[in-house]
């Protein structure tokens, strides 16, 4: 849509608060948008500042617009929410997320039920939940079984069913696991006790079950039943090991959501923690992708919003690393600074950072776990994406290594049909280059490299990743318009941050769906020359600080250091050394000078 085509409909547009929804010319909903002021709002995307290209991108698919009047702007954020969870436009951030959870259901009838369902159905049963474990589902409701005997029969027990003894007791009842409500064993007043301490149990909430517990075993003392009351302080000891493993702050804490965010590009990652009476009763972490270089006060604004509706939260403090506008009527944002909530903070940061560490994990695992037809699918994917002439099925990537200007190194790793080629994989020792300058180091070790596979008629890759920006891939280009092989194998920067895709005279970069086959390729590659870099740079650091303190002391050479080093590994594993453990490898005379030499600096 133009700005002259947007003016057409301009006056039509109120300045109240509401939603926006934008359509493509297919008519499909391609955004939606919350705003206390529409008119503002709608034509702030149509004015000559806008500097985002992702933006400037989705005015030009808009075709038409539709808005929604609200009375205010809680009601616009909540049916923002509700729309972009319902419909998934495009341009929204989406929350990865279509796992359906488990409920734990007590049955709206006489004698309740408790049992797990995924459905919610509305006949008046109480449902709590959604419980992000099932494990931990099934391990409740074990509890539950083994404390408070309940019925799991179907049976309708009505007043007039069991006064005329229709039912007869089952083997659940035998073994201990129901006191026989269906024979008038059990009155409905001690069933709806126990129900309750089930409530009182999913909620977090211990103390009334353990003080119920508590009389009867008086009661059972003072009787001199002393097995019964054996019995309840088993099973109030049990409540409270279940309580002490669940409870990490003061249970003065009350009922709060806690709430992370760690942000990589285009993609944030949401900690959920949601405590009740000082217990971590669910706890969850969402993976989210940026469409419209999102704040990250909006992007935690919007899955915070997404999260609560789907945990049916209704603590009314949150728990936030940094200040948001939250709208949602009647609730407290709290920014800790120390105590028992920064200490839930620093864990649902702990919880995020671990989901991001095994989620990066497994995406360096993934094309390893392929079959050979998915590897080759990545490939001719690859091909499609980036309009390579040849399927890439030989790929080089290099990156560079340095520490303030030392030990520079660079590293360049080998995929053939979609694995690693680690025979193929090469180390490089910056030469010609002083201090630090990444351009320079780069432009000579893509010269040095494909001068060698030249000279040796060696076949050349389809394609080359240099791990950097518009600068290093430039300097890259020299050294291969200098070796004449411009034409022969096709050259892209990978932006270290964004993981977009550059070409040498293109102005605009390409940016690979976060989710694709190609740019998981991509990023397995960067991360393998990560790796191998890192690997050699630290050998090389190691082996430095080695020279200049071993080879300081007369009478140690090349000899013993190598020794040692293959033996201990690293300089400061073999200060902390006693000069027993030296002796075992270089020989009592020389262990003595060198564990001398290292104690006195």
């Amino acid at each position: 849509m133009t700005k002259k085509e947007f003016s057409q409909s301009y006056n039509k547009i109120p300045h109240l608060p509401g939603i926006y929804k934008y359509f493509n010319e297919k008519e499909k909903l391609i955004y939606v948008g919350k705003a206390k002021d529409l008119k503002k709002r709608i034509t702030s995307y149509f004015n000559n500042h806008i500097d985002s290209k992702k933006t400037i991108e989705l005015v030009s698919r808009i075709h038409r617009i539709e808005f929604t009047i609200v009375n205010n702007e809680q009601d616009a954020f909540l049916l923002e929410n509700t729309l972009i969870k319902e419909y998934q436009p495009h341009y929204n951030i989406n929350l990865k997320d279509d796992k359906t959870y488990p409920y734990i259901v007590i049955k709206n009838e006489r004698f309740p039920r408790v049992f797990i369902s995924r459905k919610k159905f509305n006949d008046g049963s109480i449902f709590f939940g959604p419980f992000v474990s099932s494990a931990k589902v099934y391990d409740l409701l074990d509890f539950i079984k083994e404390h408070i005997p309940l019925r799991t029969c179907t049976l309708n027990l009505s007043p007039s069913s069991i006064e005329r003894k229709k039912f007869k007791v089952c083997l659940e009842y035998h073994l201990g696991n129901c006191k026989g409500p269906c024979e008038g064993l059990q009155t409905l007043e001690d069933y709806e006790n126990g129900i309750n301490q089930i409530k009182d149990l999913l909620k977090g909430n211990l103390s009334p079950i353990i003080q119920h517990y508590k009389k009867l075993i008086q009661h059972h003392s003072e009787k001199l039943e002393f097995e019964k009351a054996a019995l309840y302080q088993q099973k109030v000891k049990n409540l409270q090991q279940h309580q002490s493993k669940s409870t990490v702050v003061n249970i003065r804490t009350g009922n709060v959501d806690v709430f992370t965010i760690i942000e990589e590009g285009e993609l944030a990652f949401v900690n959920y923690l949601a405590v009740a009476n000082g217990n971590i009763i669910a706890t969850k972490t969402v993976t989210l992708e940026k469409k419209l270089d999102e704040t990250r006060e909006e992007v935690l604004q919007f899955a915070i919003a997404q999260i609560r509706k789907t945990f049916n939260s209704e603590a009314r403090e949150l728990i936030v690393p940094f200040k948001i506008n939250y709208p949602e009527p009647n609730i407290i944002c709290t920014v800790p600074k120390s105590g028992d909530k920064k200490k839930l903070l620093e864990l649902s940061q702990k919880n995020a950072d671990h989901y991001k560490y095994e989620l990066d994990a497994k995406r360096m695992l993934h094309l390893e776990e392929k079959s050979t037809e998915e590897k080759e699918g990545a490939l001719r994917c690859l091909q499609n994406d980036l309009n390579l002439q040849d399927v890439p099925m030989h790929i080089e990537c290099f990156d560079n290594s340095n520490l303030h200007g030392t030990n520079a190194v660079a590293a360049m790793v080998c995929f053939k049909n979609g694995e690693p080629s680690k025979k193929d994989y090469r180390h490089f020792n910056i030469k010609t280059v002083e201090g630090i300058n990444d351009f320079a180091s780069m432009k000579e070790v893509v010269y040095r490299r494909y001068k060698k596979l030249s000279e040796d008629n060696s076949p050349l890759p389809q394609l080359v990743i240099i791990d950097g920006g518009k600068g290093q891939l430039s300097a890259a280009m020299e050294s291969i318009d200098s070796l004449n092989l411009t034409g022969k194998l096709t050259l892209v920067g990978l932006a270290k941050n964004q993981e977009e895709i550059f070409f040498a005279k293109d102005s605009e970069s390409i940016k690979l769906p976060w989710n694709s086959e190609s740019l998981k390729l991509i990023r397995r590659i960067r991360d393998e020359v990560h790796r191998f870099g890192i690997k050699h740079h630290r050998n090389k650091r190691s082996k430095s600080a080695f020279d200049n303190q071993l080879l300081k002391i007369k009478g140690i050479g090349e000899k013993t250091m190598t020794a040692l080093l293959k033996e201990y590994k690293s300089l400061k594993n073999i200060q902390s050394l006693s000069e027993k453990d030296i002796e075992k490898v270089t020989g009592k005379a020389k262990a003595s000078v060198i564990y001398n030499a290292l104690k006195s600096g």
